[in-house]
Formats: C-alpha cells, structure tokens, sequence
C-alpha cells in the first residue's frame, strides 16, 4: 500500500520560486568584480533574470542535459546563472579558477562544456583555454556591454547582451527529480579530477538537511554572507539554504581579504558566513592590528581543513562569535558533519567544551557514518579507536561522471558495503562526535604507530609568530617516517625551532614532536585553499632530518 500524498518532486526550481513567492523584496547584496562597489537586488529581481537565463540559454540550443560551466565568484549574476541553468534541466558545471588552467581546459572537455560563463577577472584564464575547447560554442562574459574585456575570445559577449531582450517568464521544472542538476569536480591532487554529478533531488535535500537547527539553523531573520565559493561544492549549500528560508544574501564577490569581509560584515550586518580557514586568518589578524570587532556576527561555519584551536579560540573567547567546525568533501555534496554542541558538552566546563569543538562533529540526519579496519571490521565509539571513514546517504555518490574510479561492474565508486570511502582516517566518541586524524595519504607511520599531521599543524598555527603551518612525513631509516613540521611565519617574524618545539610540549604526546623545522616564505595551497601536501612532499623529498643522520 502506498500514501496518497501529492506528487510533488524535489527539483531545485521551487527553491527559487519559494524565494520570488515570499521573500520577493529579500536583499542579495553583491560586491562588483567590475568596480568593488555594493549593487544591491533581491529574491524578485534574481528569480525575472534567471528565467531570462533559461530563455536566452534556450534560444542557443541548451538542452536538457547540457552541461552549462561557470568560471565565477559569488554574485547575483552568478546565481542567476546557476538558477536559469538548472530550472529548465541543464547540468550547472562550476569550475574552479583556483586550478591551473590546463586543468581548467581538462574538466571542461571531460565535461563537454557547452557554453562558459565568466567573470572578468578571468578573462586571461579564458584567453589562454579557449582554443583549446572546441565543443564550446560560446563564452559570456559577466557584466555589461561597457566593461566587456578586450581580449581575443571566439563567441564572447556580455552577459546584460545576452539576457537583454528575453521574456521574464519560462517554464521551470517537469523533470523526474533525479535529473542531473550541477557538476562540480574534486581536486585532483592524486589523479585526474573526478565529476561529482548532482541530482535535484540530492541538492534540495542536502539544503533542507545543511539547514537543521543543529547545523546551518538559518532564518529568514538572518544575513547570510556565503565567503565559501560557488565553487566549491554548491558554497557549502548556502546557494540553496539562503532561499529556501529567505535569509538576506551578502555576496562578496572577489574581494575576499580582511578589511573587504569586515567591510561587508559591518555594513550589511551580517549575522552567519562560512569559509575555510585561511580567510579566518587574515579577518582576524585585520581585527586585532586595527582593534576591532564584528558587531552583528552571531556564528561562523568554518571547514575545507580543520579549524586552528586560535582560531576557534579567537571567535568564540575574545568575540563572543560561535564557531561551527565542519566537515565533508564534494562527493557528499558537501556538508558531512558539524560540530554543534550536545547537552552532555555544555554541562562540562568551557574547556572540554572547546576540546569537542575541535572534533569535526556529528552527522546531520541524512548522513550515515562509520569507521572501519581494512577488513572492514567496525571500530569501537570510543575517540580513540582509528580507521578507514566509510559514509552513505542521499546526497552521497555513488559513482563518478563517466564512471572514472569505478570500482564494481556498475561503475560505482563504492565500497561492498554500499558505503563511500571517504580517504580519511578518523575516530568517533561515545557521543557521535567524529574526528579526522589524517588523510589515508598524509598519516605519518612511525614505528608501526600513526601520527596525526592535522593535530600538529592545529597547534602549531597557533603559536606566536605562527601564519600557518604543516606537517608531513620524512623518510626515517628507523622509524619508517618522522614528521617535519614547516612553518610559514607572519611577517616581520622568525619563529626559532627551539621555540616551536617548546611550545608544542605538554600538548602532544612526546614521540610525536616532529624530528625538525623549517621556515618557508609561503606554504603553498590547493585549488580549495588546504594546505597542498603534494607539492610540500615533492618540495622535501630529498630532506634529511638530524635524526635520520644520527641513526644511520
């Protein structure tokens, strides 16, 4: 027997239309790539250009299926791209302006892009691929007639031309709900990029669950500054999570330092963002050297790479700000736990709080986890038990576009199981809180015991004169592997290795103290702002630690 409830798919269109119907006159408030300046627009205004979108896009033979690449910052414009796009059931493919553009021209003819749309800020990126994209038929440049870039690209024209003209009304929708809706691919930093190809049924919901109390917890009452790229993984949900409660959106465009984000804070009263690290980093040091502090700020999403314990110390103790720790990764589209408190933490003190809020979290409903041995084999909920961190749900691949990574006959990526591996090495606690100890890649094996690199580099970031640091395995002719621990210093200062060292006593166990240290200019950074472990490893592979010499 089946209910009788209407038939009522979970396509991202309503999402959209249930922003125009009730929160037309919401503001979305957009830093310019072309002047810096605040433009304001909202639900209504967005919802009319999108459908726009979808009948210029129409009109060039965009068809249900064709995939629709974007190359952009966090804009209204951006939005109404990725809305019209999908509404009439093409496939929006973010592209990530952070990779080389070799591998921009890669995923975009694996993807068989389409059609482009750019921000003019990479108009010397398009320059240089756009030869070596045949099957795109266009390129739209994001702005208007007036600032439309003065360089040799087939097919260009803006995008005001190009929605100029076009009727605000178009059919959305009518599609199953698990028609393809965007495509975002990962990194690549062990191979080539792989396509996560999202569902409209799998991103509607992923927003309602990134949006439950005891997540995101947003409100129509709530700004919302999305600091997260678009692409980055849908902008951790935030794109759909916004309209869908009808928060206020404030989108920063490329203007992502500390004095612009405290900017855009102060002036639009921002009450919850989201962003990795790094761009933490830089508010704060912006707040203390011009003694400041965020007036209207009620919460911060901070993930991409563990949270510092400065960090989390900075927002929460000296700027009454609540820090969410959070963790996923693209193929779970991407929120896969956070760190919110359970009545169990804020009955103990405030420093076994801080301890849990460290940990990467708890899953959200929709969202199912467990940690295994190589055999598959559950470990114990004990915080201490390590192991392979398998994950499943409806917002989860299952399998890679085009099959890439296939591991069964169907061409899915997924373990006997039916779980997704996700390459990390993690424990959980008796209350569900998870904590990831390493990459599978990055643990340092010394002695036959693990190292987490992760817990090392979390303290070390925070000691004096500290802007950021990493840790990876060297080579041991003893040990197998010893951590080194690399340290990119804030400017004007030169942290010794004695000082390092002593400052990571007492808060690591003692034979995880990394064998040596060394300062760099600048730790290099992956296309998703982690830390590139990769190019640190091929940087040091031929380094010699004083241990290793002794031992020899």
């Amino acid at each position: 027997m089946f209910g009788l409830m209407q038939d009522w798919p979970l396509t991202v269109d309503k999402v959209l239309d249930h922003a125009k119907q009730n929160f037309p006159r919401r503001e979305i408030v957009t830093r310019s790539v072309e002047t810096g300046a605040l433009s304001r627009s909202n639900y209504g205004t967005v919802w009319r250009r999108a459908k726009q979108v979808s009948n210029a896009l129409r009109e060039r033979g965009v068809r249900p299926g064709d995939r629709v690449a974007t190359l952009a910052w966090n804009t209204e414009r951006h939005l109404e791209v990725w809305y019209g796009a999908m509404g009439i059931g093409a496939v929006l493919h973010t592209l990530n302006p952070r990779l080389f553009p070799d591998q921009i021209a890669w995923i975009a003819n694996h993807a068989e892009d389409k059609l482009i749309f750019f921000d003019i800020t990479f108009a010397p990126i398009v320059a240089a691929i756009a030869a070596k994209l045949p099957q795109v038929e266009g390129w739209i440049a994001l702005t208007d007639r007036e600032h439309l870039p003065a360089v040799e690209i087939p097919n260009l024209i803006a995008y005001e031309d190009f929605i100029a003209g076009h009727a605000q009304e178009a059919a959305w929708g009518g599609f199953d709900e698990n028609t393809a809706a965007g495509l975002c691919y990962t990194s690549g930093t062990t191979g080539d990029p792989k396509g996560v190809l999202y569902s409209h049924r799998s991103n509607v919901l992923h927003a309602l669950a990134a949006n439950q109390t005891d997540v995101f917890g947003a409100g129509a009452s709530d700004v919302v500054m999305p600091i997260v790229p678009m692409f980055h993984a849908n902008a951790w949900a935030i794109s759909f999570v916004a309209p869908m409660c009808g928060a206020k959106l404030v989108m920063p465009g490329a203007k992502l330092d500390g004095p612009s984000v405290y900017e855009n804070l102060e002036s639009e009263k921002v009450t919850f963002t989201a962003a990795v690290p790094t761009v933490w980093l830089g508010l704060l040091a912006f707040l203390r050297e011009n003694k400041l502090r965020p007036t209207t700020l009620k919460r911060v999403v901070i993930g991409g790479s563990a949270v510092p314990e400065a960090v989390l110390r900075a927002f929460e103790e000296d700027y009454g700000v609540e820090v969410i720790h959070g963790w996923g990764m693209t193929e779970m589209s991407p929120m896969g736990t956070l760190g919110k408190l359970l009545p169990e933490h804020y009955a103990a003190d405030h420093e076994t709080q801080i301890k849990a809020k460290l940990k990467q979290g708890r899953v959200p409903f929709t969202v199912e986890m467990k940690v295994v041995d190589d055999e598959g084999n559950l470990k114990p909920h004990d915080g201490k038990s390590f192991g392979r961190l398998l994950v499943r749900g409806p917002a989860i691949a299952r399998a890679y576009f085009k099959s890439a990574g296939a591991k069964n006959e169907k061409g899915e990526c997924l373990e006997p199981c039916g779980f997704f591996d996700t390459g990390d090495v993690a424990t959980i606690d008796e209350l569900g809180l998870m904590q990831i100890t390493d990459r599978a890649k990055d643990v340092i094996k010394s002695g036959g015991e693990w190292i987490s690199s992760i817990d090392i580099e979390n303290i070390a970031v925070g000691a004096p004169g500290v802007a950021n640091a990493a840790v990876i395995g060297i080579a041991h002719p003893k040990w197998d592997e010893r951590p080194l621990l690399i340290i990119e210093p804030q400017p004007g200062a030169s942290p010794t290795r004695e000082q390092l060292l002593k400052f990571l006593e007492g808060k690591i166990a003692k034979w995880w103290t990394p064998d040596d240290v060394v300062l760099v200019e600048k730790i290099p950074l992956g296309a998703t702002g982690k830390i590139n472990k990769l190019a640190l490893r091929e940087t040091f592979k031929d380094y010699k630690l004083p241990t290793a010499q002794a031992a020899e």
